[in-house]
């Protein structure tokens, strides 16, 4: 399969020419290789390379999965390979081969993709940029001077580059839907128990993260969410009933649904005007598709939402830190981790068990109440940033307040962090770009266990203004 071939399809595409015997797996597998090894030096999206084993794995009977022969890659968070390093993107992280997979991993296998790389990811997750000192920074494909966002950026980088159709993502601040706005690709975030953290973790980010892809197609996005999906022994949450398929099921056009549109950022500050033209342009293909859409947002008031999330995340930092030091014989410092790093593992340290506890509370009732307006909105319509695509370096790694990172990224991030805290699905979905090319992201939420209304209007909004051919104008 010839260069340019290879990334005009998507994972499903590419898996249905090996089923017809039109090309073999090893063969894009060296397509993709050939590829990255092309593109990387620009993208830095790609920070270990498993080329060998991969080879031996294409050239080998392959499980007769939706994605089998596809080439794909892992983030270098949480998703454990065995006899790959997994360094949470730090160098305080060891790179210690791991002796087995997790169960993402597995699923992953079993659906027949071929595992041949790690991708690019800030240190631990934190960040909504892909620039960490042990990687350095990830490149937008859209433009090279500015962020990917994160942390999923180096998987959003591959994909949007056609690397690989579709990689490993996770989300615990919205890192599945941040790149995905950067870079111009579907992501979902699945209810909170729809992917087992296990066998490692019961629970990521006390629930608040949770594992699924990039991708350049709706279809992907739900075969690999049927490949992923499902409670494994021993999982502290279970998610709603799943349909049979939700490749099959999200065929079917969407019920007609009302739609909350939200305007401006929580608490009324105004969005940034490409960000607002945006979901303008999203909520009126909405209404011309016969959806209902009117203004409406959750009553949240972020002065006590912002504490009590900051507490939880460096608070559950701390303790990996922490877990780390004593097994390593380390001492977090400035020589091992990144000021903001740093800084919240210094933060978590000082949360007490009642402050821990008060923090759940107050995000649990930030469930009920955006609960509550899904019981009269099917879904809730926002930009997904606040802001485009921001400048490489614009975003400070050496500062150590918590509060003041918190505070100078959340007119950036407004929206996704509301739902890894009530645990409901969203998707970022590529339905405009400015006038300087960047990609600029809207965000669908649902209800917990929607998985199915989102990915029914995505598919829908994706026949209504097609995205796929724009990655051809990529300057690589």
């Amino acid at each position: 399969m010839s260069f340019g071939d290879y990334a005009a399809y998507d994972g499903l595409g590419l898996a249905a020419l090996v089923a017809q015997g039109a090309v073999k797996p090893s063969e894009l597998l060296e397509a993709a290789i050939t590829r990255a090894e092309a593109l990387n030096p620009k993208l830095n999206a790609v920070i270990f390379k498993d080329y060998e084993r991969a080879r031996e794995i294409a050239r080998s009977a392959l499980p007769d999965g939706a994605f089998a022969g596809v080439p794909f890659l892992l983030k270098d968070i949480f998703a454990l390979a065995k006899g790959t390093p997994t360094r949470q993107g730090s160098r305080f992280f060891p790179p210690f081969p791991a002796d087995h997979d997790s169960y993402l991993t597995a699923r992953f296998r079993k659906a027949g993709l071929v595992i041949f790389g790690k991708t690019n990811a800030p240190e631990f997750g934190l960040l909504p940029t892909t620039e960490g000192k042990l990687y350095g920074p990830a490149r937008n494909p859209w433009n090279f001077g500015f962020s990917t966002g994160g942390s999923s950026g180096g998987s959003a980088a591959a994909v949007a580059a056609g690397i690989v159709p579709l990689a490993h993502a996770n989300d615990g601040g919205g890192s599945i839907r941040i790149p995905a706005s950067c870079c111009g690709l579907v992501g979902l975030k699945p209810s909170r128990g729809r992917v087992s953290a296990g066998p490692d973790l019961g629970e990521a980010v006390d629930g608040l993260a949770i594992d699924l892809v990039v991708s350049r197609s709706v279809r992907d996005t739900a075969a690999a969410l049927d490949a992923v999906a499902g409670l494994e022994p021993g999982d502290p949450y279970d998610a709603p009933a799943a349909p049979a398929s939700y490749l099959d099921a999200s065929q079917r056009p969407p019920r007609r649904l009302r739609i909350g549109i939200t305007k401006t950022r929580p608490g009324g500050s105004p969005l940034a005007p490409d960000c607002l033209a945006a979901v303008e342009r999203a909520a009126k293909l909405c209404a011309d598709l016969g959806h209902a859409v009117e203004e409406a947002s959750p009553e949240l008031d972020l002065s006590w939402l912002l504490p009590s999330f900051i507490a939880i995340w460096c608070a559950n930092l701390a303790a990996v830190v922490d877990f780390l030091a004593k097994l390593t014989g380390q001492t977090p410092s400035p020589d091992n981790l990144e000021g903001v790093t740093l800084g919240f593992y210094q933060t978590g340290m000082r949360v007490g068990a009642a402050q821990y506890l008060q923090a759940k509370m107050q995000l649990n009732q930030v469930a009920r109440i955006v609960g509550r307006f899904h019981q009269t909105h099917d879904l809730w319509l926002t930009p997904t940033l606040g802001a485009p695509p921001v400048k490489l370096g614009m975003i400070d790694i050496d500062e150590r307040d918590a509060d003041k990172v918190f505070a100078s990224l959340i007119d950036y991030v407004p929206f996704t962090p509301i739902q890894n805290v009530t645990g409901q699905p969203a998707i970022n979905l590529p339905l405009h770009w400015n006038a300087d090319r960047l990609p600029i992201g809207v965000q669908f939420a649902a209800a917990l266990g929607e998985e199915l209304t989102l990915l029914q209007l995505a598919r829908q909004l994706e026949q209504a203004q097609p995205w796929f051919d724009r990655y051809r104008t990529l300057a690589l």
